[in-house]
């Protein structure tokens, strides 16, 4: 029998900090960055670069046995969706703040329970679906519909947290079956193939040195964060990891603070802690259920 794997809980949140950092560098890289150029460049650049550190990391660890999948239609139909997401992030960072964006972002693991439960036939308690619904009031408390700091433009990390939410469900089916590795390459290749097709149109010279460097920060800093998320992965299990994912809106604040001085308001802070809360009480509930011995069944 193949020894249980030896995990290290505390080098996994470790590693888990440092991916929800990088990511917060990376969502205001990005601000910055599509402030200036055509989306669709910038999500050429974030994707391409990411390809080519993805292959040339991948394909020498691994060869091409890889590239070996039987599902090739569903990596393209997950790599449409992930572009939709990436473009959805970066069009909200042009309008909303980092801080903001993130804690809306944050829902996804809700909105991922909500389809489970209604998609893929998953049993969910009342508890579960309370904290579902508390994390979509901490949203409305954000963006506030009817109010003075309401703007369209705020739907549109809503619409990311929707279609992300599919995203995650086609991961958890393709994982079933599907090496990470494969699906991680496929998602940047086909990315990356994809947001070429659109690069005629959306193409602008860049003169200025520091947006080259941040087209090419995008690309390594998302194929750095994916990295360390799938190495703490192997060293906690993810139910052990889910609570310290939500230190991204911390970080986003603080980045958002050094980089263009915002602060939230009191609203928006009171709307980050309940979905900060409600998604840290479903990882709790993950845990514990992780934890609860399963009945055994009766010998025939």
């Amino acid at each position: 029998m193949t020894p249980a794997p030896a995990y290290r809980p505390l080098l996994g949140i470790g590693l888990v900090a440092l991916a929800t950092a990088n990511f917060s560098v990376l969502d205001t890289t990005a601000k910055a960055v599509s402030a200036t150029l055509p989306l669709l460049m910038v999500l050429w650049a974030r994707y391409a670069v990411q390809a080519v550190v993805t292959a040339a990391v991948a394909l020498p660890w691994r060869g091409t046995a890889v590239l070996r999948t039987r599902h090739l239609p569903f990596h393209l139909l997950r790599a449409v969706l992930l572009l939709v997401c990436s473009l959805l992030g970066l069009a909200s960072l042009r309008h909303i703040d980092v801080a903001e964006f993130t804690a809306i972002v944050m829902l996804s693991p809700l909105a991922v329970t909500l389809l489970a439960g209604l998609v893929l036939k998953e049993e969910v308690s009342v508890l579960r679906w309370a904290l579902v619904a508390g994390g979509f009031l901490g949203t409305l408390v954000i963006i506030r519909p009817g109010g003075e700091a309401f703007t369209w433009a705020m739907l549109l990390p809503v619409a990311l947290v929707a279609t992300n939410a599919w995203f995650q469900v086609l991961t958890i089916r393709l994982a079933r079956t599907e090496d990470p590795v494969t699906m991680h390459l496929y998602g940047g290749l086909f990315g990356a193939g994809l947001a070429t097709i659109a690069l005629p149109v959306a193409w602008s010279m860049v003169r200025e040195p520091w947006l080259l460097a941040g087209l090419a920060a995008l690309g390594v800093l998302g194929a750095i964060g994916h990295f360390l998320l799938i190495l703490a992965y192997r060293n906690a299990p993810a139910a052990t990891l889910t609570p310290y994912l939500y230190l991204q809106i911390a970080f986003a604040m603080l980045a958002g603070w050094l980089a263009f001085g915002h602060v939230p308001d009191g609203w928006s802070m009171v709307g980050m802690g309940l979905i900060a809360l409600c998604g840290g009480a479903g990882a709790w509930l993950t845990v514990q259920e992780t934890r609860t011995p399963q009945p055994a069944k009766a010998a025939a």
